[in-house]
């Protein structure tokens, strides 16, 4: 495992994946596909409730796509595996929340990695970049998302100049949640994820599909798609224990208890 470019930690319901790959922590195909499998088994296990993305070291997360891996025959168009690139960003049903802790640079497709978090908690050292118009290519993911992320005229200018931007405007712009100081980014992150994690699995995933499917949609046609359960997650929720447990825990005045059933 000390010699795989993805270390795993899993403790009290939580998964801290970390992608370590020396110098930079640049993602190939190979990384690609196997952050693909560990968030597939994630996503999949009822035992894991939340996830946390970091890279090792404190100098970058992630800057993207590993050129150099590129130049010795990795297609661009290559089989990224299950998740698409970086695992996560094309990962059906993702019902599950994912912190982001970013702990130095991010940019390319690495920032697509961290804006397909539910939450995003950065360093103060942290940058970021949409770099890829310089090589002229375009960043896919990003041109999607960020313009729904942050406002309109700074996404473009983002993405049309592929300029870097540090934390401090990062938060500004509302793309991240927190900075922390540098030392203090794994504890926050996994106090973030603690706090989660204490909270209700079902009503997570029902949210997480709603919001999810709602980005298109009118606001009453998902309205009427609630009351109406069909919304597979909502339709198990309002069918579980956890759904009467908490009426009950209110009326006891008591902590509820999720059982995530």
């Amino acid at each position: 495992m000390l010699n795989s470019p993805i270390h795993t930690h899993q403790e009290n319901g939580i998964l801290e994946v970390k992608i370590n790959r020396p110098k930079a922590n640049a993602i190939d195909l190979k990384t690609s596909q196997l952050l693909g499998e560990v968030f597939k088994k994630f996503r999949d296990d009822p035992e894991l409730r939340v996830g946390i993305i970091t890279g090792a070291g404190n100098k970058f997360f992630c800057p993207g796509w590993d050129l150099k891996a590129a130049a010795d025959g990795d297609a661009v168009d290559g089989d990224y595996g299950v998740g698409g690139f970086g695992g996560m960003q094309e990962m059906r049903d993702m019902n599950k929340p994912i912190i982001a802790a970013v702990n130095g640079i991010c940019c390319g497709g690495g920032l697509e990695v961290a804006i397909s978090a539910d939450i995003i908690i950065a360093s103060e050292n942290a940058t970021f970049a949409l770099p890829e118009i310089r090589s002229g290519t375009i960043a896919d993911a990003a041109s999607v998302k960020v313009p729904k992320r942050i406002p309109y005229h700074i996404a473009m200018e983002l993405l049309l100049t592929g300029r870097w931007f540090d934390a401090k405007e990062a938060l500004g712009w509302g793309l991240i949640n927190k900075i922390v100081k540098q030392e203090e980014l794994s504890k926050a992150a996994w106090e973030m994820a603690t706090l989660l994690v204490s909270g209700p699995p079902l009503v997570y995933a029902a949210i997480k599909e709603v919001v999810r499917d709602a980005e298109d949609k009118k606001f009453q046609d998902v309205m009427n798609k609630i009351t109406k359960r069909q919304y597979p997650t909502i339709d198990n929720l309002y069918s579980s224990e956890d759904q009467l447990e908490g009426a009950k825990a209110f009326a006891e005045k008591r902590d509820p208890v999720w059982k995530g059933k």
